[in-house]
């Protein structure tokens, strides 16, 4: 990703960028985005566009580790709680489902195995922090015993069950609160149940 401009105007630029790319990646995906809309939405422009970003792809790159610091930063495991922390996956998945939708565009045209979350300039991970605070929790008798990555992966996928990607039934916000507070429970139980020690 380029570092962004210093100038307040050039700044300014590159977000209306970042934001316009985020919604024509997530609604169409990498191959389908246009780069002629994003401009427009962004009241920019082509040459300013590949002087931040270099191309289509970088422009993906970018809002890609936007949208995963986001969800990062936004949404961390407290206390080690991993139930109440798919929980907090599920209402941002009713927020903010064009950062679910970019994860699978992501998954489907980047990288078909693997992580999803690749190193930083520091050699850490996004996830990094996650799988510590398990490994934590496990140590401390709290969370059963297992790769954390892969008790993190199982989290996650529980709290997708009603995501934009679901294949079974996607919630949306305008719902009853009544039926997101069931689904809370429900995946609260699940979760607390999945990660006991055994």
């Amino acid at each position: 990703m380029s570092d962004e401009p210093t100038t307040a105007r050039g700044a300014a630029s590159y977000r209306r960028l970042l934001d316009a790319a985020t919604s024509e990646f997530a609604a169409a995906g990498i191959a389908g985005a246009r780069i002629d809309r994003v401009i427009t939405a962004a009241d920019s422009n082509k040459t300013q566009l590949y002087s931040y970003f270099g191309s289509k792809d970088g422009l993906f790159d970018a809002v890609f580790a936007r949208a995963q610091r986001e969800f990062t930063e936004g949404v961390r495991i407290e206390d080690d709680d991993l139930a109440d922390w798919a929980v907090r996956l599920y209402d941002e998945y009713l927020r903010r489902p064009d950062l679910v939708r970019l994860v699978t565009w992501a998954r489907l045209e980047r990288r078909p195995r693997g992580s999803m979350a690749d190193p930083e300039p520091d050699g850490q991970r996004v996830d990094d922090a996650k799988t510590e605070r398990i490994r934590a929790a496990q140590k401390a008798g709290r969370v059963r015993e297992g790769d954390p990555a892969d008790i993190m992966a199982m989290v996650i996928a529980m709290s997708m069950a009603w995501s934009p990607v679901s294949n079974v039934y996607a919630a949306h916000p305008d719902e009853p609160d009544s039926v997101h507070e069931q689904r809370r429970t429900m995946l609260r139980e699940w979760v607390r149940t999945a990660v006991a020690p055994r």
